[in-house]
């Protein structure tokens, strides 16, 4: 029997979940070079094995497209996975927190920074914010120290710390930001509220590079161990430097999954003045989304609706796509209206613009967001782990089905994508399937199991909704000829498990392009 092809692997034996409604599922997968060239059933399978041919038996196992993160923060994260970690299931008191810096300034380099990462006050047992002063305790004066709250939108810095930066009692507010301060001479306490950016900006001339790339490294492993082939980093101080930083990384390799990064909308012009626009770039790192802020920090949203209406309007007519964060109801609320009326002022065929997080939608803002035509990047996870706080913090029980409502956006046939959000929570796409499938709090208890969708859904909104949500859906997110190889091979089908099980399944084999890039 002549050959057809000479593929250079062939993925044999496999219960192949390939998300094309057409052909959902296979027993083989292909590859040429960094493409698929085949898919199909044992039978076909004859037609693509050439004499140099490799192939991989998969015992059975389930193999899918490589995951999408759809929304992370990769520096952020490299950071986090070097420091000093404060996570609730790691610490419960600021007493702890005192001894886990302490223990690092041990080894430390005499006025080096210590960064930690991760605390929630929700969960310490003082259920209050760490302040300089406890900070102040672990290190005395010998070392600057910044501790970040889990969800990024709050530090807190030492007596140290706040000197090296110029924070006093007669610094002003940030327009979008806020200093805490004592209420008897107007110190600053120490913690800082939504001034990440600004942090970032006055600590440029303190980074540590070489501890940057073993963060990077960490950062990679943990991506690729959990079957991670693409990411969309979300981080609104995006500009030229990042993405030199990012295309340095991918040439040296040290970062094997693909990027999309968006850009900062105030860092937009710093990328167009070097000629590179939105979409520019390759398949290894490529520039998405203008991304926008959007708060309530200040007790107003910042920045205000018409301001937002001009940032919004400024890249919709510069055809960029446009990534809009919006946690509270009055966020989302008036980041759906900029998108409404940006379409109504210039429609435009498919701009596809994106909320990220929409964490409160109840059902009037939910018809707006489908009329819009906007689509949804959610976080999963954040109801394993935020569960019990969201319960015990949310005063109207009537309210509680419309946080996080993935199933009432699936309902409303809204293109809902999904990411982690990392360093808020690791990157873990199977614990993420798990929460939006079972919508259950760690520990124990059920957050709005109305709102759960099947496994199905689940594994599209990490793997081809993604890919949608990025414009890439062409390339990648499911497994069809022509698209690139990068797949994740599971233990067991998630759709074959009892839902409970998702979350324990192991990722076994990680292929980015064709090449093998992690096993277990």
């Amino acid at each position: 029997m002549a050959q057809e092809h000479h593929t250079n692997i062939i993925l044999s034996n496999a219960r192949v979940l390939t998300m094309e409604p057409a052909n959902p599922t296979a027993w083989f997968v292909a590859v040429r070079g960094d493409k698929i060239l085949g898919v199909g059933s044992a039978e076909a399978a004859r037609r693509f094995k050439g004499p140099h041919t490799v192939e991989i038996d998969c015992q059975g196992m389930a193999l899918l497209p490589g995951f999408n993160d759809a929304h992370c923060h990769l520096m952020a994260l490299a950071s986090s996975l070097r420091g000093v970690t404060c996570r609730p299931d790691v610490v419960t008191s600021i007493s702890q927190i005192v001894e886990a810096i302490s223990r690092r300034a041990e080894v430390t380099p005499l006025g080096r920074w210590i960064r930690a990462f991760g605390y929630d006050e929700f969960y310490l047992a003082e259920k209050r914010h760490p302040t300089r002063r406890d900070l102040d305790k672990a290190v005395g004066w010998r070392n600057p120290v910044r501790l970040d709250h889990r969800t990024g939108h709050a530090s807190v810095l030492n007596s140290r710390a706040l000197e090296l930066l110029s924070i006093s009692r007669y610094t002003p507010d940030p327009v979008d930001g806020v200093i805490e301060r004592d209420e008897a001479g107007g110190e600053p306490t120490g913690v800082l509220f939504e001034m990440g950016d600004y942090l970032r900006r006055a600590t440029e001339l303190h980074r540590d590079e070489e501890g940057l790339l073993e963060g990077i490294k960490m950062a990679n492993n943990l991506l690729l161990a959990g079957g991670i082939t693409s990411v969309q980093d979300a981080s609104p101080g995006n500009d030229l430097h990042r993405w030199q930083t990012f295309r340095k990384l991918k040439e040296e390799g040290y970062l094997t999954p693909r990027v999309t990064m968006m850009a900062g909308v105030s860092r937009l012009q710093t990328l167009l003045d070097q000629g590179i626009t939105p979409g520019s770039g390759d398949e290894g790192l490529r520039l998405g989304a203008v991304k926008v802020m959007l708060g309530l920090s200040t007790g107003s949203l910042q920045p205000h609706q018409e301001e937002l209406r001009g940032l919004v309007m400024s890249a919709h007519e510069g055809g960029f796509q446009i990534a809009i964060h919006a946690v509270e109801e009055e966020a989302v609320a008036a980041a759906v209206d900029a998108v409404l009326y940006a379409q109504a002022t210039l429609p435009r065929s498919d701009p596809r613009h994106r909320i990220e997080h929409c964490s409160e939608c109840p059902p009037r803002v939910l018809e707006k967001l489908k009329a819009s035509r906007a689509l949804v990047v959610t976080q999963p996870s954040f109801i394993y782990h935020n569960g019990e706080k969201y319960l015990s913090l949310t005063e109207e029980e009537s309210a509680l089905p419309h946080l996080y409502p993935v199933g009432s956006f699936v309902r409303a046939g809204i293109p809902l994508a999904a990411g982690s959000d990392a360093p808020v929570t690791y990157p873990d796409p199977l614990l993420s399937i798990y929460s939006a499938v079972t919508r259950r709090v760690r520990g124990a208890g059920l957050f709005s199991p109305s709102q759960a969708v099947t496994v199905q859904a689940a594994l599209e909104m990490h793997t081809i909704n993604s890919a949608h949500a990025s414009f890439e859906e062409g390339k990648k997110g499911s497994i069809s000829v022509g698209k690139l190889a990068d797949l994740a091979l599971l233990e067991i089908d998630p759709t074959a498990v009892e839902p409970e099980g998702v979350k324990e399944i192991k990722p076994m084999m990680t292929m980015v392009g064709g090449k093998v890039a992690w096993q277990r």
